[in-house]
Parts: structure tokens; sequence; C-alpha cells
């Protein structure tokens, strides 16, 4: 039996305040602050994406967000003024586009495989 739950998905950053500004173009306006050194957006019902100040940490956290338009968004992070740091493309079609904060941190968006003849 599944049971109902909210998933917070966290990064690591070692200064909270320059950390902030890069994921407010990654991301949007944060959702919330806990507290003076994390901020929360919430991706969706029940899925959220942290930003912590945490300098032992910082650099070595992974996620990734499958989205429905992933040109779109890469668009308006592009927008913002950031730009992907990788491409990939799986046997299955799947793409993914890496982003990677200041501290090494990895941020992921996934998408669909294109349509035949996109």
């Amino acid at each position: 039996m599944a049971m109902r739950l909210h998933l917070f998905a966290g990064l690591r950053v070692r200064n909270f305040q320059a950390a902030r500004a890069w994921y407010e173009r990654l991301l949007g306006e944060p959702t919330f602050f806990p507290h003076a050194a994390e901020a929360v957006w919430t991706l969706a019902e029940d899925r959220s994406v942290y930003v912590v100040e945490h300098a032992d940490g910082a650099g070595n956290c992974v996620v990734t967000i499958f989205v429905d338009d992933l040109d779109a968004r890469v668009a308006a992070i592009a927008a913002r003024g950031i730009e992907p740091d990788g491409r990939e493309t799986y046997s299955n079609g799947v793409r993914k586009v890496l982003y990677r904060d200041p501290d090494g941190n990895e941020v992921g968006f996934g998408g669909a495989p294109l349509e035949a003849g996109s």
C-alpha cells in the first residue's frame, strides 16, 4: 500500500546568498524560506527542491527533474541568464539537460523523446 508523502530533494551550497541568486535564475522565485540559510521551491504538488547552506557537503548533490516541456524550460532558464553545461539523449530518446551551480552541484532537467519529425 502506497503512503502519502512529500519529496524534498536537497542541494547543499557553500554560500546561501550567492547560491540563492543562481537558483532563482534557474528555478524562479522560491516558495518559502524555512530559515535564513535555506530556500524551498515547490515544483509540483508534494514535490520540492531546497537549497541549504552546508559548506562541508557543497558540490556533491545530484537532482533530476522530469518536465512536460523540456525545450520551453531550457528556453525560460536561458532567458534568465543560465545556459546548460551539457545535454544527453539516451538510447530510448529521453533527453536530459544538465546545469551545474557554482559549487558543482548538478541539476538536470529531463524530457520525453522528441516525436518523429520534430
